[in-house]
């Protein structure tokens, strides 16, 4: 049973900084054998995939380019939020898969992967 956490969020204001973490509980795997990546939603959109690690590369969505910068550390992944702005409010989830699943477009589809944590909100104000 592959389980995550998400901490980390909390509200800031536009141009601020924020840094989520999601510890991982792999039962037996490591972390090489997982795709992680980070993704959000706002009500009433589709979760959007916002940064990938892959064992040893980094994927970034066009949107937080510069911005945002994904690592791992064991288990635990981070993102790190800088320069935010009212556009990144959103739940942000953290999501593995086994590496197999996550290449090439299907690194940011939802639909691959199969462990989600619980969420975290992120409140950005002007």
């Amino acid at each position: 049973q592959v389980r995550l956490m998400e901490s980390g969020g909390g509200s800031v204001q536009s141009g601020g900084s924020l840094r989520l973490s999601c510890t991982a509980s792999l039962s037996g795997y490591t972390s090489n054998d997982f795709c992680m990546t980070w993704f959000r939603q706002t009500p009433g959109n589709a979760r959007e995939g916002v940064a990938n690690f892959d064992r040893t590369i980094t994927r970034y969505a066009d949107f937080v380019k510069g911005r945002f910068t994904i690592s791992r550390d064991k288990n635990t992944v981070y993102l790190q939020m800088n320069n935010l702005t009212t556009e990144d409010t959103a739940v942000y989830y953290c999501a593995a898969t086994p590496v197999p699943n996550c290449s090439g477009g299907a690194r940011f589809a939802p639909s691959k992967y199969q462990f989600w944590g619980q969420g975290t909100q992120v409140t950005v104000s002007a």
